[in-house]
């Protein structure tokens, strides 16, 4: 078995201090307590020269050795990302509270479909829309847009020659219709200031020194294309209301030149020119259509009243044969055509001179008798705004509107409950089998000045007119205080 060896003292040093503690225990606990101090201070020095400047073989040791976590090491609170506070968009500028209505009087069912636009005719803001963006027919409201565009193109000054010049053949003369159809066949007509075939035969029969007149041309080409538009009601024409759109003719081509409303005939041509004869006093000289040779003599020339006179008579009478004329004058001297096909782009041409977009527009006639023609109620309110503002030309617009309850197509209407609004109201009237439609200026009650148009479409009957009347003069009564509601 083995055997445990006998344990040798000890030797050394520490074996040195251990045996003088036992004899000294006291002085040897503070000596001990004071040399630890220097050790821990000393290894805490030589620690920190470790750690300041460690060897090649430390920083690999310690490269090796894992870190141990702890469960006393806080965990970073994050930092809360500020939310971005909404930037106040700018203030809008106040708004007055509007309280006055017209709602009622726009459902009444006479109006059938109804449509319609009030602006302020000074700030042009839109006071009231109720489908003022839809394109519909207008009736003989379209004669504005027409008149507009004759003062825009041809001028107030502007006048219409019908001409006489002698023809290749002794004794005959040819008669060139210009386009005024105003051209009376007596000494008077319906139309104001008008040009007299009298006093062209007086001129042609001085200038061929009495000779007499054998053979009479008549060249009505100054226009062209279709005299009657294809989309018109022709018993417009039987029924007095227009005539066939011509470059030559007299009184409108009314069997009485001195009513508004007249029977017209299928040969308006044909009758200026057996008009021309009998003022000539020949009656016995053979008649044919054709066209007037270059070069001859000029044998008598009359001219009509100005565009401004003929502006406010087609406006005041809604005088449909002489908004044709205007539209179609318009249309040559623009270099657009002379064919009712030529309105399209002639009519808005015109009137974007005004600053208007006229991008929506669907113009096929200058009376309004169809219903192919397209205007907005917004687009009238702009217009008449300009109107109203009597700029370029457009105060002769103004001037020469009916008036209403006192004068034109408006002499009549409203009446009764509509008559405070009587006298403050300068609008166009149209009337065609399927719609009515009022549009122009009101001198609204508490001094503001309103520009309106409002349609009546479709299931309608003459007592839409009294409808319109009722819808206008509640615009007059709220004035600026109108809501769109």
């Amino acid at each position: 078995m083995s055997e445990i060896p006998e344990a040798k003292p000890r030797t050394g040093p520490l074996s040195g201090l251990l045996r003088r503690a036992r004899q000294r225990p006291r002085l040897f606990g503070t000596t001990a307590a004071a040399a630890a101090l220097i050790v821990l201070g000393g290894g805490g020095l030589v620690a920190g020269a470790a750690v300041g400047t460690p060897s090649s073989t430390d920083a690999a040791r310690v490269a090796t050795v894992p870190i141990a976590s702890t469960s006393a090491t806080a965990t970073p609170t994050p930092t809360p990302t500020p939310t971005s506070r909404p930037v106040p968009a700018a203030a809008l500028p106040a708004q007055p509270v509007r309280t006055c209505s017209i709602a009622e009087a726009a459902s009444d069912s006479r109006l059938g479909t109804f449509s319609g636009s009030v602006r302020n005719a000074t700030t042009g803001e839109v006071l009231y829309d109720h489908g003022g963006g839809t394109y519909s027919r207008t009736a003989s409201v379209m004669k504005v847009l027409t008149s507009a565009a004759a003062l825009a193109v041809l001028g107030p000054d502007h006048r219409v020659s019908t001409t006489v010049v002698a023809g290749t053949e002794p004794g005959q003369v040819v008669l060139i219709g210009g386009g005024d159809i105003t051209l009376a066949s007596g000494s008077s007509n319906v139309y104001p200031g008008a040009a007299s075939m009298p006093d062209l035969a007086a001129q042609v029969t001085a200038s061929l020194g009495g000779a007499p007149v054998t053979s009479i041309v008549l060249d009505s080409s100054a226009f062209s294309g279709d005299a009657w538009q294809p989309s018109w009601n022709r018993k417009e024409l039987f029924d007095g209301w227009s005539s066939e759109v011509t470059a030559l003719q007299v009184d409108g081509d009314r069997a009485n030149p001195s009513s508004s409303q007249s029977t017209r005939s299928e040969d308006p041509i044909g009758r200026a020119g057996s008009a021309f004869a009998s003022a000539l006093g020949a009656s016995g000289a053979t008649i044919s259509q054709g066209v007037a040779p270059g070069g001859t003599a000029t044998l008598g020339q009359v001219q009509s009243a100005p565009v401004s006179t003929m502006v406010q008579d087609a406006l005041l009478r809604s005088d449909n044969t002489e908004a044709e004329m205007l539209a179609r004058l318009t249309a040559i001297t623009q270099g657009s055509g002379n064919s009712f096909s030529a309105l399209g782009a002639s009519t808005p041409a015109a009137l974007a001179s005004y600053g208007l977009d006229t991008s929506g527009l669907v113009i096929v006639d200058g009376s309004g008798l169809s219903d192919d023609n397209g205007v907005s109620p917004n687009f009238l309110t702009a217009l008449f705004a300009k109107i109203a503002a009597r700029e370029g030309n457009l105060g002769i617009i103004a001037d020469g509107l009916p008036v209403a309850g006192e004068s034109g197509t408006l002499a009549g209407r409203f009446t009764g409950s509509n008559s405070d609004a009587a006298g403050q109201v300068i609008a166009k009237t149209g009337w065609i089998d399927t719609g009515y439609t009022l549009s122009g200026i009101i001198s609204a009650a508490d001094g503001s000045t309103l520009t309106f148009a409002f349609f009546a479409l479709d299931d309608v009957s003459d007592n839409s007119k009294q409808a319109l009347d009722t819808v206008t003069a509640a615009a007059y009564r709220c004035g600026n205080n109108l809501s769109n509601q």
